[in-house]
């Protein structure tokens, strides 16, 4: 059964017509890292609809992020791509991902627990490691600290624009 929707959503991509883009971290908005993950996914296409879901999360706060995202995150039409960045790994050998979840939206985040509200209330299709060399903003090679701007708005808006493909972002991972 889950196959199955998985190829159904996989087919349909319902990202590539919905074409938004919704932002959640633990960032704040007193400086300009918002801003800066919103013009990166402008970069990409001045087409895409971005929303913020809150930038409010208590510093490194995983859990909190983990289940804002699932509070929020049935409201959206499927197709919606979400970009979570609450990251205390950030630089680290931690895998970057993205899921397909079952009600059909997609999420980029760091593989720190932010998806564990998502898989146990929604559910995950698949979840596949993001190649980071090959899904980052062109320049941000030497940066390792914003990977929420490099890979993760990009990675996101990439998506939603249908300038790659979700099969295409890396390799499945086996469950996370």
């Amino acid at each position: 059964m889950k196959s199955r929707l998985r190829n159904e959503l996989i087919a349909g991509q319902a990202w590539k017509e919905r074409r938004t883009v919704v932002f959640l971290s633990d960032f704040g908005t007193s400086d300009g890292a918002v801003s800066a993950m919103h013009g990166v996914a402008n970069g990409i296409s001045n087409h895409l609809r971005l929303d913020d879901l809150t930038h409010d999360i208590p510093q490194f706060n995983i859990w909190e992020a983990s289940y804002r995202l699932a509070q929020a995150l049935p409201y959206w039409a499927p197709g919606t791509v979400f970009v979570c960045v609450v990251d205390p790994g950030v630089g680290s050998d931690r895998k970057s991902i993205v899921a397909l979840t079952e009600s059909g939206h997609l999420v980029v985040t760091p593989d720190n627990g932010t998806l564990s509200h998502v898989a146990d209330r929604i559910g995950l299709l698949e979840v596949r490691s993001i190649n980071v060399e090959d899904n980052r903003l062109a320049g941000s090679q030497q940066s390792h600290t914003f990977f929420g701007r490099d890979v993760y708005s990009y990675t996101g808006a990439r998506l939603a624009s249908a300038v790659v493909e979700f099969e295409h972002l890396g390799p499945v991972l086996p469950k996370i």
